[in-house]
């Protein structure tokens, strides 16, 4: 949600500053975040953002995913 709330220019940042972090849970368990965004078709069109989290066993190799598509406009695509 949290990335929902930025304006696509915010988000652009993301294309050549991808975050990585790690978090740890309610269960003290730790896990990697990966959070990226990229051109869906061409550049400076419809942004694509895409997260990623796993806790560094098995789930590193079929992590857990979401994305998003947003239009220069800040308008959601899709939905």
């Amino acid at each position: 949600m949290r990335y929902r709330a930025k304006r696509y220019d915010e988000l652009v940042t993301l294309i050549e500053n991808h975050e990585h972090r790690e978090i740890v849970g309610a269960s003290g368990t730790t896990y990697q975040m990966q959070i990226y965004a990229f051109w869906d078709a061409k550049p400076n069109a419809v942004l694509r953002v895409s997260a990623a989290i796993d806790d560094g066993g098995v789930r590193a190799y079929f992590p857990m995913t979401d994305d998003f598509l947003v239009a220069p406009s800040g308008e959601f695509v899709g939905e």
